[in-house]
């Protein structure tokens, strides 16, 4: 038996002792969204064609490279905590909500790990 009480037992804990991570981490990928996403609104505004040949060109410079791949790993890192929180949320079958956490984690590391390697590709080919 303990000798504290209930609030003192769960005191800053949150509901999974992970919380406040969860939704810092949601913030804060936004915000890097909110600056990336207008850098590549911007650079594709400067553009004087959105032909293949100029676009390739613009993947090719390493700066835009750099960027491109930040702003893809940041929106597969803030659609995944998204979806984490959807799955959680509205599924409530626990041996499918396992399997839809572990599904949604695996599409959206695939769709970083594509991603990247084409900004690769296309800016060490060009």
């Amino acid at each position: 038996m303990s000798l504290k009480t209930p609030l003192g037992r769960v005191l800053g804990l949150g509901s999974a002792k992970q919380g406040t991570d969860h939704w810092w981490g949601q913030r804060v990928s936004a915000v890097a969204l909110i600056i990336l996403g207008s850098w590549f609104v911007y650079a594709l505004l400067r553009l004087d064609s959105l032909t293949y040949l100029d676009v390739i060109r613009f993947i090719g410079m390493p700066l835009n490279a750099v960027l491109l791949s930040l702003l893809s790993l940041t929106l597969t890192y803030h659609s995944y905590l998204g979806v984490q929180v959807v799955i959680e949320d509205y599924v409530h079958a626990p041996g499918t909500k396992v399997v839809s956490l572990l599904l949604s984690r695996f599409a959206h590391a695939f769709v970083a790990i594509a991603a990247v390697y084409a900004i690769l590709v296309i800016g060490i080919g060009s």
